[in-house]
């Protein structure tokens, strides 16, 4: 990977900003796996009151969680790459990816019952196509190229790295 790193650019500040992403994607991604999997035993069982609590808590975790996430990502992760013609179709589908989990969390927030279940299954399977392009295509893409660092677009945002790597990475991190 630091053969095609362009002059300049800190490897090991990359590595570590793409494990933190990475880190953070499965930190979510298992939340999510959690609550749609309770909602869906709650539905399978008829319990209607289990139902709605845990709909409302997965409620809760998209809009604090997911939607941040999703919008936070469009301004400093995909902006670099998206003026890059390798990488604009990509950064075109994932944005288009990121309104199709916003119209699903907002069916999510009107429907009960077998519907509710069934919206938090399609959001839990398209964020977890989205996080996998995220991973394997688009942010290599980002640390090897010579004009972007992954590092700078991830800087101090806990939306994209979590809490604590936000706050280690904001404190460890200097400019040359």
């Amino acid at each position: 990977m630091n053969a095609v790193m362009g002059p300049g650019k800190d490897a090991s500040a990359e590595a570590q900003a793409l494990l933190a992403v990475e880190g953070h994607h499965a930190d979510m991604l298992r939340h999510l796996n959690g609550l749609v999997g309770l909602l869906t035993e709650a539905v399978e069982a008829g319990d209607t009151d289990a139902g709605q609590e845990t709909q409302a808590a997965l409620l809760d975790w998209c809009d604090k969680e997911l939607v941040p996430h999703a919008l936070a990502e469009e301004g400093p992760l995909y902006g670099g790459p998206h003026g890059m013609p390798e990488a604009r179709l990509l950064v075109d589908g994932m944005l288009a990816e990121h309104q199709v989990i916003v119209s699903l969390v907002d069916e999510l927030r009107t429907a009960d019952g077998v519907a509710a279940a069934v919206a938090a299954g399609a959001i839990q399977r398209i964020f977890a196509l989205h996080l996998d392009k995220e991973n394997r295509l688009l942010m290599p893409f980002v640390v090897e190229s010579p004009g972007l660092s992954l590092a700078q677009a991830v800087e101090g945002l806990h939306e994209l790295v979590g809490e604590s790597a936000a706050h280690q990475h904001g404190r460890s991190h200097h400019r040359h």
